[in-house]
C-alpha cells in the first residue's frame, strides 16, 4: 500500500495527474535542491509525466527545465499518492508521485523556465519547506537509505 498524503473527499471529481520527482542531494549530501514555484510554493524538481514519456524521459526533460541539469539516477524510492486542491488551476487532482534518487548531476545550461527559483537546504529545511506530503516522504525515506 502507498503512504497517501492529503484528503480525499468523497464527491469529488478528481483530474489524475502523474508525476516523478528527483530527491538531489550536493555531493555532501547534507543539502537538497528545491524549486519555487511562482506562487511561493517549495517542490521537489521533477513534475508531470506527459503523454508518451517514461518516468525516466519525464524526469530528464523536468529537469532541464527547471534546473538545468543532466542527472544520473539512482534508487526508485516508490510511489506516494496524494490528493489536493489546486486554488491556481481550480481544481482536485489526484497526484501519485513517483520518487527518485539523482546520484550525479551536471548543469549543462540554464534552466529553460525561467520563472521558478532554485535554492539549495540543509536536508531537515527541505523537508520543513515542502508543500506536499509526498514529496517531505521522498527526503525522509532517502535520507533513511543514507543510514543503512
Amino acid at each position: 500500500m502507498n503512504p497517501t498524503f492529503g484528503e480525499k473527499i468523497e464527491q469529488v471529481s478528481y483530474h489524475n495527474r502523474y508525476g516523478v520527482y528527483a530527491v538531489i542531494p550536493n555531493l555532501t549530501k547534507d543539502q537538497i535542491i528545491l524549486v519555487q514555484a511562482p506562487n511561493g510554493a517549495w517542490f521537489l524538481p521533477g513534475g508531470e509525466i506527459e503523454e508518451n514519456e517514461d518516468h525516466f524521459s519525464a524526469l530528464e526533460r523536468e529537469l532541464l527545465e527547471e534546473l538545468g541539469f543532466s542527472a544520473t539516477l539512482g534508487q526508485y524510492y516508490g510511489q506516494a499518492d496524494e490528493y489536493f486542491y489546486s486554488s491556481h488551476r481550480d481544481k482536485y487532482f489526484y497526484n501519485p508521485a513517483y520518487i527518485y534518487e539523482v546520484t550525479s548531476f551536471k548543469e549543462i545550461s540554464q534552466p529553460l523556465e525561467d520563472f521558478n527559483h532554485i535554492a539549495w537546504f540543509p536536508v531537515d529545511m527541505a523537508i520543513e519547506k515542502l508543500k506536499r506530503g509526498s514529496h517531505k516522504w521522498g527526503i525522509e525515506i532517502w535520507k533513511k537509505s543514507q543510514q543503512d
